[in-house]
């Protein structure tokens, strides 16, 4: 398995003993480096995301999807971004100027925070401390304060409601989002990123095969919460016909509303890259104890693997997304506080006792 510390450590030296670079200087590049990286990759997963998003759904609904800009259709995400770049950006008449402008801010800065701490390879984790999902939590709630302050900015009743809708619809689900994550540290021992997906390395040591009964348990509820964290559908009232107009951006433009679009979809990949860094692996190849087929798929790099399990998961939740109706906002909070939350605690509940007993694999 290629470890891509090799290329960090080459790129210090060549600052630092080729240029002659002091400390700060080379820290500054690399930071520099590091977060046009970071922004780039954001931004064409945005598009991929988008574009996989029409063509998932023209299939379900027996469509062709996007077809005439671009070879199949492949141009279409571009020509919308260009379009939404050079659409004007206007302020509601009495709203709050400064909370209406800042709000699309906290939800891309939430995003792109915990965007982060995903790991691409090994050697390759952006953000890793030894709470590292702790803090990954921490810095994706700061998206609660961007929906709630967009409806409040906005000088709209409709907006209000939705944002109080939305913001309570989030912290519910990180209740259960933050269990599932809870059963996975008591059984990997550790909070640090790039140790839980050491701890899976080897034959069978994905956690979905390790823990068995509790870690599917607390897999199949990560998706289910993280899905509604993400507000996507069946989750996603804000653009429910029946609902308040489109909700707590009803009045955003331009980029304003698309700041929101963006981290709705990078949300979901967020999602599904937690999702697959916790309990299917991270970059870890599946191993099953035959040296041949192993040493095979350790050839085959980790961020192959890291994007070919996040991206199923991507195609899973899109399918969820295009099969269930939407539910009230009742119905949300039901499934949540009646079921996934008392499930999520008992099931920590039995991976402690599995944990305790030498049950796992």
């Amino acid at each position: 398995m290629f470890d891509f510390s090799i290329v960090t450590r080459w790129f210090d030296d060549l600052l630092r003993q080729t240029c002659g670079m002091g400390d700060f200087w080379a820290i500054l590049i690399e930071c520099v480096v590091v977060g046009a990286l970071i922004l780039a990759a954001y931004s064409l997963i945005a598009m991929v995301l988008i574009f996989m998003e029409r063509k998932v759904c023209a299939y379900f609904q027996c469509r062709l999807g996007p077809m005439r800009v671009g070879f199949w259709g492949l141009l279409q995400v571009i020509a919308d971004v260009l379009k939404m770049l050079i659409k004007e950006i206007f302020f509601v008449d009495k709203a709050d100027k400064f909370l209406y402008a800042v709000a699309p801010l906290f939800v891309i800065i939430a995003s792109v925070g915990t965007f982060s701490f995903l790991p691409w390879n090994k050697g390759a984790v952006i953000l890793d401390f030894n709470v590292g999902l702790f803090l990954l939590t921490a810095v994706s709630s700061i998206g609660v304060l961007g929906i709630f302050l967009a409806g409040w900015g906005s000088n709209n009743k409709y907006s209000v409601v939705s944002a109080m809708r939305g913001a309570v619809q989030m912290i519910s689900y990180e209740m259960s989002l933050c269990l599932c994550l809870i059963a996975a540290v008591i059984l990997t021992g550790t909070m640090q990123i790039s140790g839980i997906v050491e701890a899976q390395t080897g034959p069978w040591n994905w956690l979905v095969f390790k823990g068995h009964i509790p870690a599917i348990i607390a897999f199949l509820v990560f998706l289910v919460a993280g899905n509604a964290e993400a507000n996507r559908g069946p989750f996603d009232l804000a653009e429910a016909e029946s609902e308040l107009t489109a909700g707590y951006h009803t009045e955003y433009s331009g980029m304003g509303f698309g700041f929101y679009y963006l981290a709705e979809y990078l949300n979901l990949f967020v999602i599904s890259g937690i999702a697959t860094t916790v309990f299917l692996g991270g970059w870890a190849p599946i191993n099953i104890g035959i040296e041949g087929f192993d040493n095979l798929m350790n050839y085959i790099p980790g961020f192959v693997w890291f994007f070919g399990k996040t991206f199923l998961v991507v195609w899973l939740l899109m399918w969820v997304r295009w099969t269930f109706p939407r539910l009230r906002i009742d119905q949300i909070l039901k499934l949540e506080w009646k079921y996934l939350m008392p499930l999520a605690l008992l099931n920590i509940v039995l991976m402690t006792v599995v944990v305790a007993m030498g049950l796992h694999f």
